[in-house]
């Protein structure tokens, strides 16, 4: 086979992905659409009614939130185990990514295809503790009890939701190898501003000198990053007051401020187009 064939079938092939991820994104397109024209009213109190974050936004970021809620869960498959399927559970999970990676430009954790929900606790591997949720190669795990306690007590630090998906973004982000859905100002900022001032933390409280987010944040450094986004957005003000240099270097990070009017430190601009 030439080569001038071999490069001819490399074209065709590629175009033929090209077109197919073109119509995938053209139907997921159509059917967010519909899904907001259609329940915007029905979406919107759903989302103030559980997510204290939603509540706390002005109409225009309401609306951007809700579109993106939508589009990220059109892009994943829910995965009920043993448990009945109802359409706000999907839709709350969704919120759950949405609140972590609002000021991200790239918020779909595309790597992610998967998400697999369990009516309580749930035992995984070998560990004999059992599990709240967790995060692997193939998919982001949730049960489902512990995720609405984290939100209907909104105020001690413990999210079961954005603790996964502090994982999940991490993961998509610094993995071994490429993955898709990374944000590249995400992982510069990660380099030059959390893990400068976070490391220290971390170490500092591995050495037993603080304890200001408790025990489990020095397990790793990975369980550190995922207990201080639970501090982040659960309790804002006593987290800078107590590590204003930390607080302030995840908001860099996330672009985001809980206790700054807008929210946002930079603009966001969203295509929704490529969706």
């Amino acid at each position: 086979m030439t080569s001038g064939i071999i490069f001819l079938l490399i074209v065709v092939v590629a175009g033929s992905l090209s077109f197919a991820h073109y119509l995938r994104n053209r139907f997921l397109a159509q059917k967010v659409k519909e899904q907001y024209d259609t329940k915007h009213n029905a979406y919107d109190a759903i989302l103030q009614q559980y997510i204290p974050y939603y509540r706390n936004l002005n109409t225009a970021l309401r609306e951007r939130f809700l579109k993106r809620t939508l589009i990220f869960r059109a892009t994943k498959h829910f995965e009920f185990v043993e448990m009945e399927e109802e359409d706000h559970m999907s839709l709350l999970i969704s919120a759950a990514a949405v609140q972590l990676t609002f000021g991200l430009q790239h918020f779909l954790m595309d790597h992610f295809h998967k998400i697999y929900i369990m009516k309580r606790d749930y035992h995984y591997g070998l560990f004999n503790v059992p599990f709240q949720g967790h995060v692997n190669e193939d998919g982001i795990y949730l049960s489902w009890n512990n995720f609405l306690n984290s939100y209907a007590n909104y105020s001690d630090g413990d999210n079961v939701g954005l603790h996964e998906m502090a994982h999940a973004l991490a993961y998509v982000n610094f993995p071994e190898h490429e993955h898709e859905g990374e944000d590249e100002g995400f992982q510069y900022r990660w380099f030059k501003t959390f893990t400068a001032t976070g490391r220290e933390v971390f170490n500092r409280m591995q050495a037993g000198e603080m304890n200001l987010l408790g025990s489990y944040a020095a397990t790793n450094y990975q369980e550190f990053w995922a207990v201080c986004v639970e501090n982040f957005f659960e309790r804002p003000t006593s987290f800078k007051i107590q590590l204003p240099e930390l607080y302030d270097a995840i908001c860099k990070l996330l672009n985001q401020d809980m206790l700054k009017s807008g929210i946002f430190l930079e603009p966001v601009n969203d295509d929704y187009s490529q969706y």
